[in-house]
């Protein structure tokens, strides 16, 4: 369709949007799929006549008073842009730290959905939402039923972008579609001026030192791809990943032997970890006597989030230079940055 303006975006490669005047075209590439696109919006404005002519999309109308949303980082997002009053439904409650959230389902002013797997359809369809926002995954053959109940599905593939920036500025089109985009535009500002200047400081260590990250989840190993935003995160941090020149964006799937032949010897291991206490060396060893083969577990360089105590989840998709900022305490002990955000020694 011809006459619209296209919006510039910095660092978003996956997202393109268009304003045509009386409606706004989104189209997400499909991330796993070259040349193919994931989902085309059109976004019209709820407050005048619907246009009569539309390109084909899921038609979206703004701003979006009544919102479902599936990710806890969608969640925080809708928090800093102060839009917590069109949060009303929300699904894997569990895994969600963000307090006006919890407060909300307390009171009964925010619905729990259930299992992000497998929700209660019939609470979504009887709350009437403008649109729901889910995580889409490769071959994951759709959204069972949701598919069917007439209401937009959002797929909110910005983990898949290629850096942490690029990710977060899909907070311009979430911004869009809950009319909190100056909001929206304001707050990447912030974000994207901490993060460069972080960039800078890391430039200046001397210290090369390599990292390895992730580790065993149901006996595969799940290392970030060279080209996945925590490739170019450990890149902007001044670290050295053995992954550093694959060019998925996406995670690889690798067995133990594989990891320790390529990174065992890497100076930090860093990783997540949720709940059950404190971890130590001893619990992580029986957790999987190889670990005891990796050089940073030898030299006690191990670092971990305790994401069932810190907002891990929720903040850095977003306002990643606070992980940016752990990535180079633990990277560089020359550099100014030393306090943790997320992050903390193995005992």
């Amino acid at each position: 369709m011809e006459g619209g303006d296209t919006l510039r975006l910095k660092y978003a490669t996956l997202l393109h949007i268009v304003d045509y005047g009386n409606f706004k075209t989104v189209e997400i590439d499909n991330p796993w799929k070259k040349g193919a696109i994931l989902h085309r919006y059109v976004l019209a404005d709820r407050d005048k006549p619907l246009p009569s002519s539309l390109p084909e999309g899921s038609l979206i109308r703004i701003p979006a008073d009544r919102t479902v949303v599936f990710t806890a980082a969608h969640c925080q997002l809708m928090g800093w842009l102060g839009a917590q009053q069109q949060l009303s439904g929300v699904a894997d409650l569990k895994y969600i730290k963000v307090d006006y959230v919890k407060e909300g389902v307390n009171h009964g002013q925010i619905a729990d959905c259930g299992d992000g797997m497998n929700p209660v359809v019939e609470k979504i369809i009887d709350m009437k939402p403008d649109l729901l926002m889910v995580s889409p995954f490769e071959n994951s053959g759709g959204y069972g039923r949701l598919d069917d109940i007439g209401i937009p599905l959002v797929e909110c593939a910005d983990y898949m972008e290629t850096s942490p920036l690029a990710r977060a500025e899909w907070m311009k089109f979430y911004g869009m579609l809950l009319g909190k985009g100056h909001e929206a535009d304001s707050l990447f500002e912030e974000v994207e001026t901490h993060y460069q200047q972080l960039c800078e400081e890391a430039s200046k260590t001397k210290t090369r030192t390599s990292i390895l990250t992730e580790k065993l989840t149901g006996g595969t190993w799940y290392v970030p791809g060279g080209k996945s935003s925590v490739g170019q995160l450990i890149a902007d941090a001044n670290g050295t990943y053995a992954w550093s020149k694959d060019s998925h964006s996406g995670s690889l799937a690798m067995t133990f032997e594989t990891v320790l032949d390529k990174a065992g010897n890497a100076d930090v291991w860093i990783f997540n970890h949720f709940g059950s206490g404190d971890l130590t060396y001893n619990r992580l060893a029986s957790e999987y006597a190889g670990y005891q083969e990796i050089k940073a577990f030898k030299d006690h360089r191990v670092y971990y989030v305790d994401s069932e105590k810190v907002p891990y989840f929720e903040e850095v998709s977003f306002k990643p230079y606070l992980l940016l900022s752990d990535y180079i305490a633990i990277l560089h002990p020359d550099s100014k940055i030393q306090q943790l955000n997320y992050y903390r020694p193995v005992k």
